[in-house]
């Protein structure tokens, strides 16, 4: 009986099934933990090959992780207005409900994780703006912009004194 292995060599069936599901959000730790799939160690090489027979699987590859970038943006829109679980039922003669600061903050967790992600493999489009011409300080987010208070009668009347 023959001893089969987990597939080395390349073939478009499993560049295509990779690349989809990576582009749907998994990683590809999860993915090559499919028996039917090679090992990372084996797509990473396929990644980093100056060999042409892996060119359109770096381009495909890198397509992937793009839409998976988009897949986490989407993720992280899901998580943060998911309040399905922030309240829990207490067991108290009342009946009432407790804030479950766990799963708030694993929530939380959950979304700074993916942020931190997309603002490294796309930080064009996901990184932190900086504001050139003030030394490079970090811009503002519009939550934190503080405006002028709208003028009063008094104070047009002050002016055009």
């Amino acid at each position: 009986m023959a001893v089969t292995g987990r597939p080395t060599s390349y073939t478009d069936e499993i560049a295509e099934e990779l690349c989809f599901r990576l582009s749907q959000g998994e990683s590809v730790r999860r993915i090559c933990r499919d028996e039917h799939m090679p090992v990372q160690s084996t797509v990473y090489r396929w990644i980093l090959s100056s060999n042409p027979i892996y060119s359109e699987f770096q381009k495909k590859y890198a397509r992937a992780r793009e839409a998976q970038a988009e897949a986490l943006f989407d993720e992280i829109l899901d998580i943060a207005d998911d309040a399905s679980n922030d309240y829990v039922e207490t067991d108290d003669e009342d009946g009432g409900v407790r804030v479950n600061h766990d799963h708030i903050q694993r929530s939380r967790l959950r979304v700074d994780s993916r942020k931190w992600y997309l603002s490294k493999v796309l930080p064009k489009k996901f990184g932190e703006k900086l504001d050139l011409t003030s030394g490079g300080d970090k811009l503002h987010s519009a939550s934190t912009i503080l405006f002028d208070e709208p003028a009063t009668e008094q104070d047009t009347t002050e002016e055009g004194a």
